[in-house]
């Protein structure tokens, strides 16, 4: 081999590292660096406007573990994931479904469904919180409509059932369905593209086979149609449940942390601890745990995902 094949050669091997090599800096930094101060920071005794670094363990967590707030915070997120992705799964599969069947205006409908995307979650908030609000939203229309007991949406401090857990009430808090609504409205588009992208990449061979073997429409999608998109059923299910763990800003925006905090998430807690009370070791534990509950989803999937790419 010559000495320019040599140097090319080199050069070919070095070059991308050296294009790469800034955001790897970037990302060390001020990803992976940041979250390491976070994880020091919630080990400390930081609970006050003056840095005190002093290591007091656990103590932190310990503290968010026995707390009112934080325990209804964990609540909240839980059966707010669960209503979440499972309505905005079975409404985009239902949308794309109907759109699928070429339909006349396809194209104007798709867009008017994947339309609130568009907007941000803050929007969204502020909307639904007129919406919704007892006295100025759809209840006047319910008011009309002759309806005597009117929903209290979002101030609504109900829990059902109510079961003894800890220090709060264990149940689905029905202040909380009106926030999975506003969510709902806004990612349900998202869900429906996905679909709609998967369903138009199955063979219309396969369908027709299946037909002419005897299956009838609902057997089609029950046997064959809804098994193969079980992986994007999967990633949908992945995007929905990390959008779900770390919302902050359309609950901020339309309901606050609520009274009795029954529409408090940890991303409202962590945020008001940490600046407005100037609790900075206890936010950041807040942030710690936020980030541990994520990793719990997407980790698994990201390592499952490598090893099918890797076979």
């Amino acid at each position: 081999m010559s000495t320019g094949a040599k140097k090319r050669w080199s050069f070919e091997k070095v070059a991308p590292v050296l294009f790469l090599l800034p955001s790897i800096i970037a990302i060390g930094i001020f990803v992976y660096g940041f979250i390491g101060w976070t994880a020091y920071a919630s080990l400390s005794a930081w609970n006050s406007i003056v840095p005190d670094f002093t290591f007091v363990g656990l103590k932190n967590y310990i503290f968010l573990f026995h707390d009112f707030r934080f325990q209804s915070d964990l609540r909240n997120t839980l059966f707010f994931t669960i209503f979440f992705i499972g309505i905005s799964i079975v409404i985009g599969l239902g949308l794309a479904i109907l759109i699928d069947q070429k339909i006349k205006g396809e194209t104007f409908f798709r867009n008017i469904f994947i339309f609130p995307m568009a907007l941000s979650l803050v929007v969204t908030g502020v909307v639904w919180q007129w919406l919704l609000n007892p006295s100025t939203g759809v209840n006047l229309i319910l008011k009309k409509l002759g309806v005597v007991h009117l929903p209290k949406w979002f101030v609504d401090t109900t829990v059902i059932p109510k079961i003894h857990w800890g220090v709060i009430s264990f149940g689905i808090p029905v202040a909380i369905l009106a926030v999975v609504i506003a969510a709902v409205w806004q990612m349900s588009g998202f869900t429906m593209a996905m679909y709609l992208s998967s369903l138009r990449a199955i063979p219309d061979e396969l369908k027709e086979a299946a037909r002419i073997d005897g299956a009838t429409e609902l057997q089609i999608y029950r046997k064959i149609i809804l098994p193969l998109m079980w992986p994007v059923t999967l990633s949908t299910t992945i995007i929905l449940a990390h959008i779900s763990l770390k919302i902050f800003d359309l609950i901020y925006t339309m309901t606050g942390p609520g009274a009795g905090f029954v529409t408090d998430v940890p991303g409202v807690y962590m945020f008001e601890t940490t600046f407005r009370g100037n609790h900075y070791a206890q936010g950041t534990a807040i942030a710690v745990i936020m980030l541990i509950f994520i990793s719990l989803i997407i980790v698994p999937y990201l390592v499952s995902s490598s090893r099918k790419e890797a076979e």
